[in-house]
């Protein structure tokens, strides 16, 4: 069974369930409130009876005037015409006809339980009143004030249940026709909602489905704020940082095999000119170690990516005077840049501060991002500046007038293996990454800016200071 038959069964039982419990309860209190009400009515047409016939007993000293009052309330029906039969009275009080819709058996008992009068006429006059049951009420003497005899109203309980009855049967047929309304109207909104809850899942099926079957899988749409609006949200994110992790993946796989092709190419050239006796043995050495630094620098990046993404980093914080380190590095990368006619240069220094740092991974991030400039700079100049920042952080900066970035590649700058156009066959796009994660891992924070193609490039990071909480 499918989760929507599940959900609209599960949503039926309860409706109907609470429908009936609601229609049963109610049909209940009714019930109990109209037997009441004409029970109450009954007790007053008794006693609006028992009135009458005590003041006919009054009247003629005896019981010779009970059949008028019989008649004159209409419990006399022998004596009516055809167009009372039948006919149903509208009030209730002295002196007015009782309203009957069936003939209501009235039995007159005197005072020592002699039937006086049966209006139905199945007890004789004159023999002992059996147990009755109806209305009872008192008949008096108004002159003495003394009982004398009694008077059963509805012997036969045909008032009660007529009335009820009837009543009863017509109010349960408009409450079926409720009930019947209302599960319709409430099953055609379990219909709608179970369609709403289960039209975003199936499409979550389809599209994990999709993706499953490493096709494109197309976003969902989004078209609430609740929980499933949400899911549809978060799948949308992961949908499209899966899409982009697997043309990372593919770029990964090209760039990697570019990286490992190109020197063993290189390699291979080497030794065969070696072999042809073509290439002078010196220059083909220099050349393939060249070649096989190349390799074991790519090698070394891949298992730095590796032990971060493994949560393996590990600082080894010491005190570091940031002026020797920036000294010291700027002379490092002197000879490459010298070797491709870049003027490479530290700007006067103000007094810094000796900070914790792991030196040698915060020589290895600065170098990465000096390399970064000098393989985009030609015939130009890199500059290396450092600032303290209103006490505040330490604030490192590497400007130079290379090449520059598009704007639309500057969101992607610090993506593995990410190059420019202008740089493709530059580097291994890792430098910039494996910088970003030495300095945040110091609490620090990197940017790069370029104001576009042909007007240079500026990455500065900052550090905090002693005492200052990591930087967002």
């Amino acid at each position: 069974m499918t989760l929507r038959w599940r959900i609209l069964r599960v949503l039926i039982i309860v409706i109907a369930v609470t429908v009936a419990w609601n229609l049963a309860a109610s049909y209940y209190t009714i019930q109990r409130q109209f037997d009441a009400f004409v029970s109450g009515l009954g007790r007053a047409e008794a006693g609006t009876l028992a009135r009458q016939l005590s003041r006919a007993y009054t009247a003629e000293s005896g019981w010779d005037a009970v059949d008028t009052a019989l008649l004159a309330l209409g419990y006399l029906y022998e004596y009516e015409t055809e167009s009372r039969e039948g006919h149903e009275g509208e009030s209730i009080g002295e002196g007015d006809e009782g309203f009957h819709i069936e003939r209501i058996r009235v039995v007159i008992v005197d005072s020592a339980g002699r039937i006086i009068r049966d209006n139905f006429s199945q007890l004789e006059i004159g023999e002992m009143s059996p147990t009755l049951s109806g209305q009872p009420r008192e008949i008096l003497d108004l002159q003495t004030g003394q009982a004398v005899g009694s008077v059963y109203l509805d012997v036969n309980q045909n008032f009660l249940e007529t009335e009820s009855i009837s009543f009863l049967r017509e109010l349960l047929l408009n409450f079926i026709a409720s009930g019947i309304f209302i599960l319709i109207i409430a099953l055609s909104l379990a219909t709608s909602l179970s369609r709403r809850i289960i039209a975003p899942i199936s499409a979550l099926t389809r599209a994990t489905r999709a993706i499953a079957q490493r096709d494109d899988a197309t976003l969902l749409p989004v078209t609430s704020n609740d929980e499933l609006g949400q899911m549809s949200a978060t799948f949308n994110q992961m949908t499209s940082a899966l899409q982009r992790q697997r043309e990372l993946r593919k770029r990964l796989i090209n760039d990697v095999s570019h990286e490992l092709n190109t020197p063993l190419t290189v390699i291979q050239l080497e030794a065969q000119a070696l072999l042809d006796d073509l290439q002078e043995p010196d220059q083909a050495a220099r050349h393939i170690v060249q070649e096989v630094d190349m390799l074991r620098n790519l090698v070394n990046d891949l298992n730095w990516l590796a032990e971060t993404d493994s949560g393996e980093l590990q600082l080894r914080v010491e005190p570091c005077a940031i002026g020797d380190l920036l000294t010291s590095e700027v002379e490092r990368w002197q000879p490459q840049a010298q070797a491709q006619q870049v003027s490479l240069s530290l700007q006067p220094l103000p007094k810094l501060p000796t900070l914790e740092l792991d030196s040698a991974r915060m020589r290895q991030a600065l170098g990465n991002i000096v390399h970064n400039a000098l393989q985009h700079t030609e015939d130009g100049q890199v500059t290396v500046a450092a600032t303290l920042e209103q006490d505040k952080c330490l604030r490192i900066s590497v400007q130079d007038d290379g090449v520059g970035i598009d704007p639309a590649d500057l969101q992607h700058i610090f993506e593995r293996f990410y190059r420019t156009d202008q740089s493709r066959s530059r580097g291994r796009g890792l430098g910039l990454d494996i910088a970003r994660t030495i300095i945040e891992a110091h609490g620090g924070a990197i940017g790069v800016k370029s104001e576009g193609l042909g007007r240079g490039t500026t990455a500065e990071f900052s550090l905090p200071l002693p005492g200052d909480k990591p930087l967002p």
